[in-house]
């Protein structure tokens, strides 16, 4: 550590399950104060989660916030630091709630001003994100080729209904559909040549969706660049995904949708993505717990 005085209390928190066990853990570093880059990565390094969250005071002029509960974070994960993360977001939020009571925060990432409402219902503590302004933007056939190839995907086994976008709601994801849950199901990429592609095109995960019903989807999240075969439940993505379902009609404007992620690798987690016809932003929700 760069700071001389105590090394600061490192959180571990899950997204989108109420169980240690579900969901997608994240360490929370409530004062990072005195923490470089170098720090902050080391931390996250060690503690292996996809990202670790860093809080210290929120910059000048930064407004909003209910009793002064704005703050800066930044992400980590073991690799690199990522602009925006949605499940460690989450667990932080949670974690303050914990702590000082549900209410509104304010964060700031690099990606943008991110509001967070935490909210008591039924003895479940849950909290809301609302993410910076979407957009979608095409792949070309080029790299939607070597995307298909790493993934050791044909490009028979695509849901047609579903065009293969880059969509972004705080960091950049490509979004492919699976035609069936098995092929969903059957995750054995390249690791090393998905996460070069990944670099290339400026994207935090590759977002694998399974249309079940209307409104129920199955997803998950390879994230090489982080130096992680996949991501159990992954905020940013679904936050991404809400706005790429909604900007091709796969969905109407105004529609709740469900996100299952994790069932594959053993930590079921449930993501709740809202969308408003009067908003442009895309709102992501869900539980968490405290691990240890």
């Amino acid at each position: 550590m760069t700071t001389n005085g105590p090394r600061p209390e490192i959180l571990r928190y899950t997204a989108f399950s109420g169980s240690p066990d579900g969901g997608n853990p994240a360490g929370v570093v409530l004062d990072a104060t005195g923490l470089d880059d170098g720090d902050m990565l080391a931390i996250a390094a060690e503690l292996g989660y996809s990202e670790s969250a860093f809080l210290t005071a929120a910059p000048e002029g930064l407004g909003g916030g209910e009793d002064g509960r704005a703050y800066r974070i930044r992400y980590f994960s073991p690799k690199a630091e990522v602009p925006f993360c949605g499940h460690a977001t989450v667990a932080t939020a949670i974690a303050l709630a914990e702590r000082t009571g549900p209410g509104k925060l304010l964060f700031a990432t690099r990606a943008g001003t991110v509001p967070v409402e935490v909210a008591e219902e039924g003895g479940t503590v849950r909290a809301t994100l609302t993410s910076v302004e979407p957009y979608t933007a095409p792949v070309t056939d080029a790299d939607l080729t070597e995307a298909l190839s790493a993934l050791g995907w044909p490009s028979a086994d695509l849901d047609p209904a579903f065009p293969p976008r880059i969509a972004f709601a705080g960091a950049r994801h490509l979004v492919l559909a699976a035609a069936t849950r098995a092929r969903l199901a059957d995750l054995a990429y390249d690791f090393a040549r998905l996460e070069a592609l990944m670099h290339r095109l400026d994207l935090t995960t590759v977002q694998l969706v399974w249309r079940e019903s209307a409104t129920v989807f199955h997803v998950r999240d390879p994230f090489p660049v982080g130096g992680v075969v996949e991501d159990p439940a992954t905020g940013a993505a679904a936050a991404a995904f809400g706005a790429y379902a909604r900007e091709l009609g796969l969905v109407p404007e105004d529609a709740v949708l469900t996100l299952h992620q994790g069932e594959d690798l053993g930590r079921p987690g449930e993501l709740t993505v809202t969308l408003r016809p009067d908003d442009p932003r895309v709102h992501v929700s869900g539980t968490g717990a405290r691990i240890g």
